[in-house]
């Protein structure tokens, strides 16, 4: 039986892929949507595009949260245009979001369904409002598989990383929790470069999801290549759903986590304690082994340290080619 699953995001290129992967292979009880990479109205939007490409309508969307918990709202444009899923033409869609509010159908749902996952691809503003309006939850989730943060270095800050950064307090709420969590940060999912040769592959596959991703991974690339050198984008977001499918993907290590909410220089910094790892001084591979010498905090979250990448693009492409 499928695992069952509610995402949160904020459709972006990356949660696009990452919707598309869950709907062939999860059970995928619902979206629900987070300002973000753009503005709510926006990433919603976009959510339902993709759903409506894919011909995938029996899954609702939900709006929720459009600003963080405490700071200002800042998107990213730079990274995803103005629609925020800039590369290929969608047409509006004819389906529609549930009148609903997110943070209200994620308690209704956790609360009277057994072993829902999360699965969490933008700022966790969301998921920290339900666990703030009904506690209740945290016993209930079975697991938040999320895309955030880093063990290594950010990418929004020099130490954050753009989900994580945009609404610290709430990641705080969320990582302090005692919901099982795992995590895909920037220094895994680096490891997942959408190189030239992989997107023709995308492209060639013979279908209309084939020649669409193409064209939006190609322009994300861009983007991002203008942004900050990188000669391929990271398919960020894909990885947190590719770890519930396939988990022999991902090599992780359960280690501490805590968000840093008052740094100058290191707000939203996921401060790993990695002391524990063989290979964890600067400079050094991290691999995952851990020594019987160094001890470190009480471990909290399940940390993706090794993407096995061609595995990866091989269940990404073969997903993709379902699609008629």
């Amino acid at each position: 039986m499928a695992q069952k699953v509610i995402m949160d995001c904020d459709p972006g290129h990356d949660d696009a892929l990452a919707i598309l992967l869950a709907a062939k292979h999860l059970d995928v009880l619902g979206i629900t949507t987070v300002g973000g990479n753009q503005s709510l109205e926006k990433v919603t939007n976009n959510a339902l595009k993709i759903l409506e490409m894919g011909a995938i309508t029996h899954i609702p969307v939900y709006r929720g949260h459009e600003r963080p918990s405490i700071q200002s709202m800042v998107h990213a444009p730079e990274c995803h245009g103005e629609s925020g899923l800039e590369g290929a033409p969608l047409p509006e869609p004819s389906i529609q979001a549930q009148p609903g509010h997110a943070v209200d159908f994620l308690i209704d749902t956790v609360m009277s369904t057994n072993d829902v996952i999360l699965t969490a691809t933008g700022p966790l503003t969301n998921i920290a409002a339900a666990i703030h309006r009904e506690p209740r939850i945290t016993e209930r989730v079975r697991e938040i598989s999320l895309m955030g943060g880093s063990v290594t270095a950010g990418n929004w800050t020099a130490a954050a990383e753009y989900n994580i950064w945009a609404d610290p307090e709430a990641a705080h709420i969320v990582f302090s929790s005692p919901i099982p969590k795992r995590m895909v940060g920037l220094n895994l999912t680096r490891q997942a470069p959408a190189t030239p040769e992989r997107i023709e592959r995308i492209r060639n596959l013979g279908n209309r999801i084939g020649r669409v991703m193409a064209d939006l991974v190609t322009w994300f690339s861009n983007a991002c290549y203008l942004l900050d050198g990188h000669p391929a984008v990271f398919l960020y977001d894909p990885c947190a759903v590719a770890w519930l499918i396939q988990p022999e993907l991902i090599r992780s290590q359960m280690l501490h986590l805590a968000i840093e909410l008052k740094g100058e220089y290191t707000r939203g910094m996921t401060v790993c304690d990695y002391r524990c790892l063989i290979g964890s001084d600067p400079g050094e591979e991290i691999t995952g082994e851990v020594s019987p010498i160094r001890q470190g905090l009480q471990p909290n979250v399940n940390v993706g340290l090794r993407l096995d990448s061609d595995g990866f693009y091989e269940l990404l492409t073969s997903t993709l080619k379902l699609y008629p």
